[in-house]
């Protein structure tokens, strides 16, 4: 009764009109029903329809629809649940009072201090501070990487895969695709498990965590308003926070946008400024001697994505949906829902970066055979040394291409060895942040957004990446800045 009560604009009462005349067979619920579900787009309503009425009937009300979107620019879905938030609104003004607020309880106070602006970024920045930084960067990307690098695979993995290997094979050339400097055991095996998979299994503990107490949905309303400035709202925060754990998977998760403007705009970001968990851990830790360089690097990332969402919210024509969000109690994280999710991540991320990182290894190899390899890395040490990095950074950024945290691997490889200064570190960390995704993600944005557009984005951020990373290191140095 409620439903039929609602009145919706002309244009679509017209729409759920013709449709329904158009229903002739007998349903469960009411014609005017399925016609307003048929109209949002519902699939399994539209086939059960077709079914029942013909082709003929079926193309008949798929033109109908097409019509009524191409009313607005937003999902006919969005439009029509506005409508009935407004009579929902109205309905309950008529019916309800506001009683006298009971005082509230401590998880209900604590709720209340994670959305307040004035209070909720201090605790997001000190939880970050000290809390999620130091167990990712200090305990992750320093004791386990340490130990897994320095005792297990230098003492005693290597040295036996070496010897192994001289032993049983007796060309050269097959060796160094085993063991040689970009070797499958000694750079790839070696990178995923030493490097990797501590720093990515600290992360997600942490994220695990942080999920399991509800405080996602909570920083959701208080970055609502800095979204607004970008074309984007609260929402968007789902896919930018799975950002941080593999971005192509929070690109297809963009489709929980409403509207086309808003799921180019996250996409585009996503590209550009989101480090996937493998990468910012293993950041976090290059940048770990340095809280100051650490903070250069977060203020200069922001900035980036602030600015370019900004510019690009304006360049976009469109205006940002609405946002709501249910908002659950917070709660005690529970143990056995943090290992079951940090399990879950780990094996899904080490299965699926292990064979690409030894995919690279042997393309590396082919690379190094047909002196390919040694040409892009001589193409890339020019803008690598413009903004003032060692040559031997570009074969960290060629590495980025195939996976960005595999290019910051590379990056704590160098700064292992002595050959990039603290301020070489955050000038390295900015631009590998900025550069172009990794191959898995560009496919799923070609998927999603399109071929052109995945390379018009392409095409923009590798000189962007770059251009910002000399920026900063030239001022940097024009400063006199010691980190």
């Amino acid at each position: 009764m409620l439903a039929s009560a609602i009145k919706y604009a002309p244009d679509y009462e017209e729409a759920v009109e013709r449709i329904a005349s158009l229903l002739k067979a007998d349903y469960i619920i009411s014609r005017r029903a399925l016609a307003l579900l048929l109209l949002q787009g519902d699939e399994e309503i539209h086939s059960l329809v077709a079914a029942a009425e013909g082709n003929d009937a079926a193309q008949r009300i798929d033109e109908i629809v097409r019509e009524a979107a191409s009313l607005t620019r937003r999902p006919v879905s969005y439009v029509l649940g506005v409508t009935r938030q407004r009579m929902a609104r109205s309905l309950a003004r008529r019916v309800m009072w506001q009683a006298r607020a009971r005082p509230r309880n401590f998880a209900e106070t604590l709720s209340w201090l994670l959305t307040n602006p004035l209070t909720g970024i201090p605790i997001a920045y000190l939880g970050l501070r000290y809390l999620f930084y130091p167990f990712v960067a200090v305990f992750g990307a320093g004791v386990a990487v340490n130990f897994l690098e320095g005792k297990v695979f230098g003492h005693y993995i290597n040295p036996w895969a070496i010897k192994l290997v001289n032993a049983v094979i007796p060309f050269q050339v097959f060796r160094d695709l085993l063991v040689g400097e970009y070797g499958v055991i000694t750079l790839g095996v070696r990178y995923a498990v030493a490097l990797i998979l501590p720093i990515v299994a600290t992360f997600f503990l942490a994220f695990s965590v942080l999920e399991d107490t509800g405080y996602f949905p909570r920083l959701a309303l208080l970055i609502d308003r800095a979204f607004k400035l970008i074309g984007l709202n609260g929402r968007a925060v789902i896919p930018m926070v799975l950002g941080f754990g593999c971005d192509t998977m929070a690109t297809i998760v963009t489709r929980i946008l409403e509207t086309k403007r808003e799921r180019l705009l996250a996409t585009f970001l996503l590209a550009l400024a989101i480090p996937c968990s493998a990468q910012l851990g293993v950041i976090m830790s290059l940048l770990g001697k340095s809280a100051a360089g650490f903070w250069i690097w977060v203020g200069v990332v922001s900035g980036v994505f602030l600015l370019v969402g900004f510019i690009a919210s304006r360049i976009l024509p469109g205006e940002p949906a609405r946002f709501y969000m249910d908002v659950p109690p917070l709660r005690l994280p529970r143990l056995s829902n943090i290992l079951k999710k940090s399990y879950a991540r780990v094996k899904w991320y080490f299965f699926e970066v292990l064979p690409v990182f030894i995919l690279a290894s042997v393309i590396i190899w082919l690379g190094k055979m047909t002196r390919l390899f040694d040409l892009a890395v001589l193409l890339m040490s020019h803008p690598v040394q413009w903004i003032g990095l060692p040559p031997q950074a570009s074969v960290a950024f060629l590495f980025g291409f195939f996976r960005r945290d595999y290019g910051a691997a590379g990056l704590f490889d160098l700064q292992r060895r002595g050959l990039l200064t603290p301020r070489d570190c955050v000038v390295a960390a900015i631009v590998l942040t900025l550069f172009i995704p990794c191959v898995a993600q560009f496919a799923v944005t070609a998927r999603e957004r399109g071929w052109k557009t995945a390379v018009a984005m392409t095409a923009f951020i590798l000189p962007f990446s770059f251009a910002v990373g000399g920026v900063v290191s030239f001022a940097l140095a024009a400063l006199g800045v010691k980190l």
